[in-house]
Formats: C-alpha cells, structure tokens, sequence
C-alpha cells in the first residue's frame, strides 16, 4: 500500500500520520516502522528502504517525510513505487507538493491521497464543537466562533484550550473562555481595528493599552498592523470575489480572509490607501527620527474612526 498525507492543514495533516503510524504499529509492532527524511536521507538508502522485506515481521512501514526534497527521488520515483513489495506500507508525507510536478500528480492518482486544507470559519466552528464534544463536554456555536477569534485558527492551540476548559466540565461559558484563554496580539489587533473603524475610540485604546502591558513592542503593532490592512487590501481590490476565493489566490487562511471581509464592506478602497500611507509614514518617521511610537499609534487609532 502507498499512501500519501499532505496539505497546509498542519494539525489535521499530523492527526492523519499519528493515527496511521499507530494503526500500524498496534498490529504488526513499532520494531517494524522506518522514517526517513527525504531531505536529509540519501536516495540508496530511501531505495533499500522502500525494496527490502520485512525483518521478523509479517509486514514493515517506512514513512519517508519530504520527498519532493530529494531530488534522485523526485527524478525515479515512478520506477521504484513500482518496486515497493505487498508486505511493505509506505506512507509519504508532504507538507506541501508543487501541484504542477509529475510526482504530486502521479500519487494523487495512483496512491491512497490525503490533502488536507485549511478549515474556513464554518468549519473550524464545527469542529471545534465536536471536539469539545469527545472532551465530555458542550461547547455552543457563538462560543466556539468566540474562542476562534479570541486566541486565532491554529487548530493545534485550539485542541489544547477546549481540552483545558472541558476540564471544567458541564457547558462552556463565554466567561471561562475569558477566565481561562489569553488573547493571541494578532486576534486582539482585529478587534483593536474592528472598534477603531466602527469610532469605538475608547475601547480600541484600552485594547493598545492592554497590548503593550503585554509587552509587545510597538514596532510588532506596527507589523501586525500591516498584516491585517494588507489582507483588507486583498479584500478590497478583489471586488464581487468571494473572501474563500481569494484566499485560495492569495494563499492566506480562508478563516482570516472571511473575518476580515466585515472590515472593508463598507470601506472606499481610497480611505484603506489613505489608512495604509498612515502607517507607513509612522513607520518611516520612527526610523529616522526620534518619534514617540506609542503616542503616534494612539493618534492612528483615534484617526481610523474619522
């Protein structure tokens, strides 16, 4: 059997190996798994491998990490999978294929393929509330939509806080959330922008305030700042796109561009230009003069509400 398990879904793509790898070894035994890293493994040693039987046992897994990163492999790669014998199971596991390569395609068609793409709002809820489900315990939509947006879409981090608040147990409550989660800076710099662009001045200085209680340095608003009007940017000029689409274009989470999309519904693609050449003059004044940063992002944060 030749599988292969790749996608920029990081989490998902890593559950897929370690529920493979244990299926495996749960029945023949971990003496019979061989990883190997195609970056670093010369290609003999890949090809023994993948040819060899099995030793004192009935069958053998070899999981090669990274093939594309090695090029004998990706240049014969056809002609020794066709080498691989019934008692082998190779696994290929990639974190990321060049779609356009012979070797993407050739395993898409003629191997067990597992793509596994990033999670959009609807779903990341979803499953979120289904993972709360398997901790014992009950997580609502609104809550879950809530915990996404306080500590962000990395679905690694948000296994670890559902797991953390379950303990609990019963219903989880937006206050545990709260109580119990910390604010990632980027998901509290789009909450920062959402109340600044809608003149909640107030409550957008507080959360500048709260930020750099945290100690993050101006300079890292500053680039999160332009992370998050690069993507409004996006947004704006894509038109009539849908936000999934264009974050499938840009490459950008399509978590992140459907969040995003609220903030420029309303916007003039002019006003977002004049926002941006705000922030890089803060930017290049900082640099070549000695200007308060803290004093100048607060006036930016007062004027994004005018």
């Amino acid at each position: 059997m030749i599988a292969t398990i790749t996608g920029e879904n990081q989490y998902a793509r890593s559950r897929a190996l370690h529920a493979a790898i244990q299926s495996f070894v749960e029945a023949e035994g971990d003496l019979a798994l061989e990883r190997l890293d195609g970056e670093d493994a010369e290609f003999v040693r890949i090809q023994e491998a993948l040819t060899s039987l099995p030793f004192l046992a009935n069958k053998k897994m070899v999981v090669l990490s990274s093939p594309s990163k090695n090029k004998t492999f990706v240049e014969q790669f056809e002609g020794l999978l066709q080498q691989v014998p019934d008692t082998t199971d190779l696994v290929l596991y990639e974190p990321k294929f060049d779609k356009r390569s012979s070797l993407y395609k050739f395993l898409k068609k003629s191997s067990d393929f597992q793509e596994f793409s990033d999670l959009d709002l609807p779903a990341l809820t979803r499953w979120l509330v289904a993972e709360a489900e398997n901790f014992g315990a009950t997580l609502e939509q609104p809550e879950a939509r809530f915990l996404i947006e306080r500590v962000g879409q990395n679905q690694q981090l948000l296994a670890s806080e559902v797991e953390k608040l379950s303990l609990v147990g019963g219903q989880i409550s937006r206050q545990q959330i709260t109580e119990l989660t910390e604010a990632t800076p980027q998901s509290s710099i789009f909450q920062l922008l959402d109340a600044a662009l809608a003149g909640r001045a107030k409550q957008a200085l507080q959360m500048y305030d709260e930020q750099r209680a945290m100690k993050v340095e101006p300079q890292q608003i500053i680039g999160m700042f332009a992370w998050q009007l690069h993507i409004m940017a996006l947004l704006k000029t894509a038109g009539d796109r849908p936000a999934d689409q264009v974050a499938r274009q840009a490459k950008i989470s399509p978590y992140v561009a459907g969040k995003t999309a609220s903030l420029v519904r309303n916007m003039t693609l002019g006003r977002l230009v004049q926002i941006l050449d705000e922030l890089l003059d803060i930017d290049r004044r900082s640099k070549r003069e000695a200007l308060d940063l803290d004093d100048a992002l607060r006036l930016f944060i007062l004027d994004l509400g005018q």
